[in-house]
């Protein structure tokens, strides 16, 4: 294969990631310091792009060579954003979830494919009760962040305003993408296996504090149950008039599975793997999200859809939910 035709086969993939609206020829201006008529003599293949251009390229647009020249192996490339990140504060760290949802929302096609093992956490943000709970636990818990250490959780003390805030962003974004979601029985338990430890270890600061909690996870659920009746996503007490994206909700009774994001935007595919919790992957990969799709599939295959429809299933899978939610209450 010739030089021209590999550029081509790179700007190619390159046309395909960025959204529709942006130019190649103004990106290459700006990231190699070139003229606009050396940028389309690049673009054209008459003049070759160096090694540290291709460097250059690859590591602004999180490229991988070897998947754009289809060299054939068995490696994937994953992309891991916070992965050099230290102390960041958690605030930023939603700001990057909401500049990823942004970006899917570049794309004038775009859809999200979410199995479901734990709830995404763009829900915990619903309401401030429960979001500044997942918060503290976040940060004393799984981040084991020193300032709390001996902290009990207390409302009045840890509200996060700044988190709920980007939080409610969040939401909205997310709203605008149409969505296939698969659900378990199980996929509250880590929330509830939460709420439970801190009940235990004596973590609230008394038993009113865990009440509201409780209550605002409830809300959380009803919240869901309305958009999954309705079959559009929406903020609560918004009216009909500014229902967003349809969202298309099923449950899984037998395969718990992993939690997962897929999305296709614009006929490309990616797709998103958590890891220690709070941290995710991305993998652009043909190879890899083809897969990962087709396992979402042959699971959604033998699932039941209770958005906009089958409301006696419905009703049982959000009334079992509420259940084991309720019986945290003391």
């Amino acid at each position: 294969m010739e030089v021209a035709e590999l550029q081509q086969i790179f700007f190619n993939h390159l046309k395909s990631v960025l959204p529709a609206h942006i130019s190649i020829a103004d990106e290459l201006c700006d990231l190699l310091n070139i003229s606009a008529d050396s940028a389309y003599r690049r673009l054209r293949g008459e003049k070759p792009l160096t090694l540290y251009e291709l460097k250059l390229i690859c590591e602004k647009y999180k490229m991988s060579l070897d998947q754009v020249l289809q060299l054939q192996n068995d490696s994937i490339l994953f992309q891991a954003p916070d992965i050099s990140q230290k102390d960041v504060p958690f605030a930023d760290y939603l700001c990057g979830l909401l500049n990823q949802l942004k970006y899917f929302n570049s794309f004038k096609d775009r859809q999200m494919f979410y199995l479901c093992k734990d709830m995404i956490y763009f829900h915990f943000y619903l309401y401030p009760e429960f979001a500044a709970f997942k918060t503290f636990f976040w940060l004393k818990t799984i981040l084991n962040k020193q300032e709390y250490n001996n902290k009990k959780f207390s409302l009045a003390e840890f509200s996060f305003p700044d988190c709920f805030a980007v939080g409610q962003e969040l939401i909205k974004e997310y709203n605008k993408i149409s969505s296939f979601e698969l659900w378990n029985f199980e996929s509250i338990n880590s929330s509830i296996s939460q709420i439970q430890y801190y009940k235990d270890s004596g973590m609230f600061t008394n038993s009113t504090e865990l009440n509201v909690v409780v209550d605002s996870f409830i809300k959380t659920l009803d919240h869901q149950q309305s958009q999954t009746e309705k079959g559009v996503k929406f903020m609560p007490g918004d009216s009909e008039l500014v229902h967003r994206a349809p969202i298309k909700f099923y449950i899984n009774e037998v395969v718990l599975g992993s939690n997962t994001i897929l999305l296709e935007l614009n006929n490309n595919k990616l797709a998103f793997i958590t890891y220690n919790v709070l941290s995710y992957l991305i993998a652009k990969d043909p190879r890899f999200t083809n897969k990962s799709f087709e396992s979402f599939n042959n699971l959604l295959s033998r699932s039941t859809l209770i958005s906009a429809t089958g409301e006696k299933e419905r009703n049982r899978f959000f009334n079992a939910m509420r259940d084991k939610v309720n019986s945290l209450k003391k």
